[in-house]
């Protein structure tokens, strides 16, 4: 590939970035790059990088249109949320003063009269998620457990037994345990 160096000091630049760089994607990217600006042909760089044609092409066309600062990947923004971030605190204040438990559809009704947004029951309860809210979980219950079975099961049950009629002895050690007073001697 022909490509030129846009500044003098890129080619040690991108060895600085190479040895620092932990993202295997963005350190090959680098590679590409310098390995196009060493002289190599894209058959070889995609050799050696284990990349496509187009990964390699894509970075060192990116180089030689920008620069070493067009060579790091631009994150997506993805899809904008449907409630605006600034008007995210107003609605939990919004759900605060309801004092009770709202249930989805709730939610979802005061985004659409108060805010003028319409979520689908999950997408309110994806919502309520992002800005740290949880559902309810009922503990489980045993569908065979009755009032009856519970009382006899408490009056039986050995952990929960009565206290002993007969206090246990204790003895002079700090520690419990009984050794002869004299274990500490030895003979010589």
């Amino acid at each position: 590939m022909n490509v030129t160096l846009h500044n003098l000091g890129d080619a040690d630049e991108l060895r600085r970035r190479i040895a620092r760089e932990t993202n295997s994607k963005q350190r090959d990217r680098y590679r590409a790059v310098l390995l196009a600006l060493e002289g190599q042909t894209t058959a070889a760089i995609m050799n050696k990088l284990a990349r496509s044609k187009a990964f390699v092409q894509r970075w060192v066309y990116a180089y030689r249109d920008g620069g070493i600062d067009a060579i790091r990947a631009i994150k997506q923004p993805g899809r904008p949320t449907k409630l605006p971030r600034d008007q995210e605190q107003a609605f939990l204040d919004q759900i605060g003063q309801t004092g009770r438990i709202v249930r989805g559809r709730d939610i979802a009704e005061i985004l659409e009269q108060e805010f003028g947004v319409c979520y689908t029951l999950q997408g309110a309860y994806d919502l309520l998620h992002r800005l740290g809210y949880e559902p309810l979980r009922p503990r489980p219950v045993n569908p065979k457990k009755t009032p009856e079975d519970e009382a006899a099961w408490k009056d039986s049950a050995p952990l929960l037994s009565r206290p002993s009629g007969s206090d246990t002895p204790t003895s002079r050690s700090r520690s419990g345990s009984k050794t002869n007073v004299d274990s500490d001697r030895r003979d010589a």
